[in-house]
């Protein structure tokens, strides 16, 4: 079991920007590989706290164990992904290459997250965006025109929302029907309060990373609303 007590990077073997996973590295962020995930990170010249998975995609397994922990499951009923995240505790976890470059890839990582985000603050980050996954409701600070996209990942209804160009106001957004990709900011607070517990996906501009990770850590809580400012 790996536990950390600030952020925590899952790598997996999609996309990753090297120069991100430096900056995490320097920021203080464990990075974890998730099976290849770890080539992935070495690649950026760093060394991976742990490197989790089947072992099916990771080069070099001998050299790896001479330089970190290396974590082999081999059962085949969960992804890399999922491996990664029960064999690991933290306040926050960041997925890197989760996404991109195989679309099952991506879909499972979305599993993974509507699976695990009852439970940890979970964060997608690709080339362009972050995905945070929400359980609850959410106020935050928006530019004007800002894009706000909010997908549900299972049918999941809205009170209300404020801040925003198109209102979420008694909405049931789902996979196949309505869903709220590409809303803007007014300028100012959003506020977006569903009606239950279903987790949904709020993505911003991945410029706004930092803005999430920070307010994960330590988010002011009024009632069951996360501030993030």
């Amino acid at each position: 079991m790996v536990v950390c007590d600030g952020p925590l990077a899952i790598v997996g073997g999609g996309a990753v920007d090297a120069n991100l996973l430096v900056e995490l590295a320097e920021r203080g962020v464990v990075l974890v590989g998730a099976d290849g995930g770890g080539d992935a990170i070495g690649a950026a010249g760093l060394v991976p706290a742990a490197i989790i998975g089947d072992l099916d995609s990771l080069s070099d397994r001998a050299g790896w164990e001479a330089r970190t922990q290396v974590i082999h499951i081999s059962e085949q009923i969960t992804t890399d992904f999922q491996k990664a995240l029960y064999s690991t505790r933290a306040l926050v976890t960041l997925a890197l290459g989760m996404t991109g470059k195989r679309l099952d890839h991506t879909l499972a990582a979305l599993s993974a997250v509507l699976q695990f985000a009852p439970t940890r603050k979970l964060l997608l980050v690709d080339e362009v965006d972050v995905a945070l996954a929400v359980v609850g409701s959410i106020r935050f600070n928006a530019g004007l025109r800002e894009r706000v996209s909010i997908h549900p990942m299972l049918p999941i209804s809205f009170k209300h929302s404020t801040g925003l160009f198109y209102p979420m106001d008694g909405l049931t957004l789902e996979p196949g029907g309505l869903i709220g990709t590409s809303n803007e900011g007014t300028g100012g607070l959003v506020e977006i309060v569903p009606a239950d517990d279903t987790p949904w996906l709020l993505i911003l501009g991945k410029e706004r990373l930092w803005d999430l990770v920070a307010a994960s850590q330590g988010a002011e809580v009024c009632g069951d609303q996360q501030i993030f400012l």
